[in-house]
């Protein structure tokens, strides 16, 4: 029998979601206490920093929102900063919009579309077994548990801030190295590495060119182009195959 649709959450639904984002507990804890020291150390409170944390939940932007705090920016430098820092999440929300079209929840999906996030809720290998209800379900805690990973560390880290000292300094690597954790991941699980390897490649390209500061949008527009391109190419060989049978 299918799965409703609008299943209520089980404890399966809670198990899958809770051992595919393990990977993204352990790095979002690591840099969530790393940012709420930083903010703690900067003169920021638990309100601030949980708040930012909860209400903005954008990582990396997180930690540039610390100096534009501090420097006193204008709220014009402020946005356009946030849209040059987040601006690949356009191409995660138009690549998600055919799997988030029917989900229940999808306004906290939207909100919670973070590069890892994105990278679990995507894997077609996944999320292509389950039924329609588990899949909504899979989408809206993933996203969930990685909300509460990053904020419950950036509350740790303000306590730890409040009584304890730390050397801050390469603490950001460990965002590096939860991405890797995951391409490698997934990498041992599909079979086709024409997404990886284009992904590798036209950012190795992009940073050659236009050099380490201003190589991610590039990077990820040529990704978006090239991935488009193999799509069509790949559905009208399917198609034509189809008539041949």
């Amino acid at each position: 029998m299918k799965r409703n649709p609008k299943a209520k959450i089980t404890k399966n639904d809670l198990k899958r979601a809770f051992i595919k984002t393990i990977p993204v507990l352990t790095g979002y804890l690591v840099l969530g206490i790393g940012y709420g020291i930083i903010m703690q150390v900067k003169g920021f409170g638990i309100l601030w920093a949980l708040g930012l944390s909860l209400f903005l939940f954008a990582g990396s932007m997180q930690f540039v929102a610390i100096g534009l705090l501090t420097g006193g920016a204008s709220l014009l430098t402020t946005a356009l900063t946030t849209l040059a820092v987040n601006a690949r999440h356009l191409f995660y929300g138009i690549s998600m919009v055919d799997k988030y079209k029917k989900a229940r929840r999808k306004p906290f999906l939207i909100f919670a579309l973070t590069d890892e996030t994105y990278a679990l809720v995507s894997n077609s290998v996944d999320t292509d077994k389950m039924e329609e209800g588990e899949r909504d379900n899979y989408f809206f805690l993933v996203s969930f548990f990685d909300w509460i990973y990053w904020s419950a560390g950036t509350a740790i880290g303000c306590l730890a801030g409040s009584v304890l000292h730390f050397n801050t300094a390469g603490i950001d690597f460990a965002l590096t190295a939860l991405f890797v954790s995951i391409f490698v991941e997934q990498w041992i699980e599909t079979r086709d590495h024409t997404a990886a390897v284009t992904g590798v490649l036209a950012s190795v390209l992009m940073l050659l060119i236009f050099g380490a500061d201003n190589f991610l949008i590039p990077a990820m527009i040529l990704i978006a182009v090239a991935l488009t391109v193999m799509r069509k190419k790949k559905g009208i060989t399917n198609e034509g195959g189809g008539e041949s049978e």
